[in-house]
C-alpha cells in the first residue's frame, strides 16, 4: 500500500481560520473524488506556527505507484491538484511505504 504525505503551508494572506475552513470542509470535497484512492485524511495544525515546516498534511492511501499516477492524471485528479494550488504556498509530497508498529 502506497501513502501519499503533503505537508502544505497556506497561501500568504490567507488567515490560518480560513485555510482551517478551506483544508476541513472544502478540499475533502475534491480529494474524495479522485479514482483509486483507497483513504484519505486531513491534518491540520492545532494552531498557527509560522515557523513549523506547515499547516496542514493530507494523508492519501493508494493500492500502488501506478494507481497514484492513474488517479491523479484524472479530471478529478487535476481539479484537486489544482484547488490545492489555489490555497497553498507550497506543497511537499512524500510517498511512503506504512509500517504500523503498534
Amino acid at each position: 500500500m502506497l501513502k501519499v504525505m503533503s505537508l502544505m503551508r497556506k497561501k500568504e494572506g490567507m488567515s490560518f481560520a480560513d485555510f482551517k475552513q478551506w483544508a476541513e470542509q472544502e478540499h475533502p470535497k475534491f480529494a474524495m473524488k479522485i479514482p483509486g484512492m483507497e483513504a484519505y485524511r486531513m491534518n491540520v495544525c492545532l494552531t498557527e506556527n509560522p515557523e513549523g515546516p506547515c499547516d496542514a498534511v493530507s494523508e492519501m492511501w493508494f493500492a500502488s505507484e501506478d494507481a497514484m499516477a492513474a488517479g491523479f492524471s484524472t479530471d478529478a485528479g487535476k481539479a484537486a491538484g489544482a484547488d490545492a494550488a489555489a490555497h497553498c504556498a507550497h506543497r511537499t509530497r512524500l510517498m511512503l511505504n506504512e509500517t504500523v508498529v503498534r
